[in-house]
């Protein structure tokens, strides 16, 4: 019901920022919870953060707390991460997601809980 891309990823050094935006297709964006989550090689999909179909809250996995900030524009259907202060180990593809039926805090973080995914942005953190 909802299309999601990414962009804005790529190859950046220790301590640099980049903002990955997340547009997505649909006739009631407002109406999702979008979240970011990331995945390393070898690993499995992790939180990175959150946040509720108005923005009024926002999650973050302790990882990236203070680094990362998490916003949406619902006029433009759009969601964005932006990361400053990055570490190498912040490299992973960094996947977009959404789903309208979340709404109890711990269910944010959870990749079983979205119903729709983009393809992923690769961000590269060299050191």
């Amino acid at each position: 019901q909802v299309q999601l891309l990414e962009s804005g990823g790529g190859l950046v050094q220790a301590g640099g920022s980049l903002r990955l935006s997340c547009a997505a297709s649909g006739r009631t964006f407002s109406n999702y919870a979008m979240g970011w989550f990331r995945q390393a090689p070898g690993k499995e999909r992790e939180f990175v953060a959150a946040i509720t179909r108005s923005g009024d809250s926002t999650y973050y996995a302790d990882s990236v707390k203070g680094r990362f900030t998490i916003s949406r524009d619902n006029a433009k259907n759009t969601v964005y991460l932006q990361m400053n202060s990055l570490e190498p180990e912040d490299t992973a593809v960094y996947y977009c997601a959404a789903d309208r039926l979340i709404y109890y805090r711990g269910s944010y973080s959870k990749p079983t809980e979205y119903a729709y995914w983009g393809q992923g942005t690769q961000v590269t953190v060299s050191s």
